[in-house]
């Protein structure tokens, strides 16, 4: 299938009903392989948080063999866990052969954000400050931009890309599959199950943290270091689409470097497991040519 790029699409105000994404499908079973990879579950204390979080970690099977590894930091979707990639796709076998840590925080349904109307919930923080220190502290990662990239699905695709745009000098790759980019707009029109949750994480229409944490808006900011490397892939089926070929022909109206990947499915996990293929395969790429540009003083833009 051909990967498409949107050219005149404008944003999309309204936001989607959100899916259940626990329950869309049935969950896939892990492949058995000759060399296996090695699945840990850890909790760390988060100092932002102040309490005890879960994580989930896919060790590649060289792992074993010594040396220090580029990391993946993969973001679940709003009503998931640390644990859904992992039992809900095949990601254990399609990463096996891959030289990348795969991690996956939980993080409630968070947003990834520090939330405007409960300040113990500081998820953006969680992540930058205390997860990726916990990471590179327990296992032997590169601990450098050009080895490390953050992904994730609907809630965890705008999470991933919102700490790319604010974070760039820790990402040289930020993915998303479904993200929920307009996830600041228009969140009085949802239904309650939904809005509740929304309005308790980024406040009222106005809110300096609605403003913080649009995505559009930060294509705006200013950094001395380039932006990661964006990947953005969503099912032509989905409720998310005309918001991730908005958010497509922003990065490019900006000349930056990302490529779009518009294919068959929906919001369901039958398209994430065929999608984050294909994404792994990107994360390597950008991984590899991050440490190669870094060498020589500069990131290399690749072409859309």
């Amino acid at each position: 299938m051909k990967s498409s790029i949107s050219t005149n699409m404008r944003m999309v105000g309204a936001f989607c009903v959100l899916l259940l994404l626990n329950g869309v499908s049935a969950p896939a079973q892990n492949i058995a392989s000759n060399q296996k990879s090695l699945v840990k579950d850890s909790l760390f204390r988060s100092t932002s948080l102040q309490r005890e979080m879960h994580y989930r970690i896919i060790l590649p099977a060289r792992y074993k063999n010594g040396g220090r590894f580029p990391v993946l930091y993969l973001l679940h979707g709003i009503f998931g866990d640390y644990k859904n990639w992992d039992t809900r796709t095949h990601l254990e076998d399609y990463a096996k052969n891959m030289r990348i840590i795969i991690v996956m925080p939980d993080a409630d349904n968070s947003w990834y954000t520090n939330s405007a109307t409960v300040p113990a919930d500081r998820f953006e923080d969680y992540i930058v400050k205390d997860f990726i220190p916990e990471i590179d502290d327990k296992l032997r990662t590169i601990r450098d931009r050009h080895a490390r990239a953050v992904a994730g699905l609907s809630m965890g695709g705008y999470g991933a890309v919102k700490l790319g745009l604010k974070y760039p000098e820790l990402f040289a790759f930020s993915g998303s599959l479904s993200g929920a980019f307009n996830a600041t707009q228009n969140l009085d029109t949802l239904r309650p199950e939904f809005r509740t949750k929304l309005l308790e994480v980024f406040s009222s229409e106005g809110s300096s943290t609605r403003a913080e944490n649009d995505v559009f808006n930060l294509l705006s900011a200013q950094h001395e270091t380039p932006y990661p490397y964006f990947y953005l892939a969503c099912g032509s089926s989905d409720f998310f689409l005309g918001t991730n070929r908005a958010f497509a022909q922003q990065l490019s109206s900006r000349n930056l470097a990302y490529e779009y990947h518009e294919t068959a499915g929906g919001h369901t996990w039958q398209y994430w497991d065929g999608a984050v293929k294909p994404l792994l395969q990107a994360v390597d790429r950008a991984l590899d040519n991050g440490r190669a540009a870094s060498k020589i003083g500069g990131t290399k833009k690749k072409p859309s």
